[in-house]
């Protein structure tokens, strides 16, 4: 089976267990370019595992994962690194090196991995702060922003080295609801304007709405459901109809 033309990420067939348990049980999505997945689930039902194995931190007991069409499983550590750099992540607790100001948690990355000068870093770092809002924390230290903040810093980061597909882990999670639509408005951003393909996952209903074009439910390790908002909305599936109903207060209404 080939690959969608226009499909950045698929995964075919995807299989994962620990210790006999199954975590994840024959997944398979497509995602193309320019969109947002978010995905869904309730607690336990594989969504952080799935960013894991698309970072590569973890292997697939079985199935495929392509990334630009380029088959992931099997690569050497030298060619997982070179496609890591086309990924940026946005971690849930933000994971902000503590002792380090904004201005070097943004320019790990770079100095790390890209070879680029220092006046040419400290002017991509000057850049990605002023996306978020923020670049007037340059000097501060993580401890002195707040949560919003640091997960502003953290997308910062996660965008320094340009890539293609930035993935979200719980991204609104802890955040109050003025913050929360920052960082919505943020993802939807950089998908209108700087064409970024993005994974978010989150139990934050009103914000998966928001930012979402397509949406994706795991359900015991399956994925059940993958299609747009509004067929999620009007599914019929038992799961997926107890997962929005336990929060309709947080669904958007038609006008």
């Amino acid at each position: 089976m080939s690959g969608k033309a226009n499909s950045l990420v698929e995964m075919r067939g995807v299989r994962l267990s620990f210790a006999e348990k199954a975590i994840l049980e024959s997944v398979d999505f497509s995602l193309p370019a320019r969109e947002v997945l978010v995905i869904m689930g309730l607690s336990g039902s594989g969504k952080s595992t799935l960013l894991d194995l698309l970072l590569g931190l973890l292997k697939p007991d079985a199935g495929s994962i392509l990334f630009g069409g380029e088959e992931l499983t099997g690569l050497s550590r030298p060619k997982l690194n070179a496609v890591r750099k086309r990924l940026g992540m946005v971690f849930q607790n933000s994971a902000l090196i503590s002792s380090m100001d904004v201005g070097g948690n943004v320019a790990l990355p770079l100095t790390e991995l890209s070879g680029k000068s220092r006046d040419e870093i400290r002017a991509i770092v000057d850049q990605k702060l002023e996306l978020v809002g923020l670049q007037d924390a340059r000097g501060k230290l993580p401890s002195e922003l707040s949560g919003g903040m640091q997960k502003r810093v953290g997308l910062a980061r996660a965008l320094s080295l340009d890539p293609e597909l930035v993935l979200f882990d719980e991204p609104s999670a802890g955040l109050d609801p003025v913050n929360s639509k920052i960082i919505d408005e943020l993802i939807i951003q950089l998908r209108d304007e700087h064409k970024v393909t993005s994974i978010v996952v989150t139990h934050e209903m009103e914000s998966a709405f928001a930012v979402a074009t397509r949406m994706a439910f795991l359900h015991e390790g399956k994925m059940i459901l993958e299609g747009t908002p509004d067929e999620f909305k009007n599914s019929t599936n038992p799961d997926v109809s107890a997962f929005l109903s336990s929060y309709s207060a947080h669904l958007p209404t038609k006008e």
